[in-house]
């Protein structure tokens, strides 16, 4: 989780929300991090992350089996070219039944695929350099539409 955290936090202009235990933030966040393209250095108002690390099962969220000790799973937003390439199905038609909580694996997200997400448990040897790059790709793409906003 390290590694991959050090890496995205010399992105340009990236932001980590990272909750912990007494912020103001939710209690089923504290302890995850949420990737954010900011240069301002303020939470983007109405722009979902672009990738996010999670370390326990959420109510509507266990397939991944998050809950065990020393597993997270780090989560990303891709396009559908890549996510196709990825998981050999589209977003919105997946149909392949699935092992959520291998680990070392890159599967459509338990339960935000259809929107695009990817998502793998524990990366290692197998899928670490992808993840990595995956999340400079995801955070290129959130550069690119901040600036689209911002152009009249």
């Amino acid at each position: 989780m390290q590694q991959i955290l050090s890496t995205v936090r010399a992105f340009d202009g990236v932001l980590i929300l990272a909750p912990q235990p007494g912020s103001a933030f939710p209690e089923p966040a504290w302890g995850d991090a949420f990737f954010y393209y900011a240069p301002d250095g303020q939470v983007p108002q109405n722009v979902q992350p672009y990738g996010t690390i999670v370390t326990k099962d959420y109510p509507d969220d266990t397939a991944s089996r998050l809950d065990a000790p020393e597993r997270w799973r780090v989560n990303i937003r891709v396009d559908r070219k890549t996510f196709r390439n990825l998981t050999g199905e589209t977003p919105r038609a997946l149909t392949r039944t699935r092992d959520f909580a291998a680990v070392d694996e890159i599967n459509p997200h338990p339960v935000y695929g259809a929107l695009g997400w990817v998502a793998i448990v524990n990366p290692g040897e197998h899928t670490m350099g992808t993840a990595v790059e995956l999340l400079r790709d995801a955070h290129e793409a959130a550069r690119r539409r901040f600036e689209r906003r911002r152009t009249p």
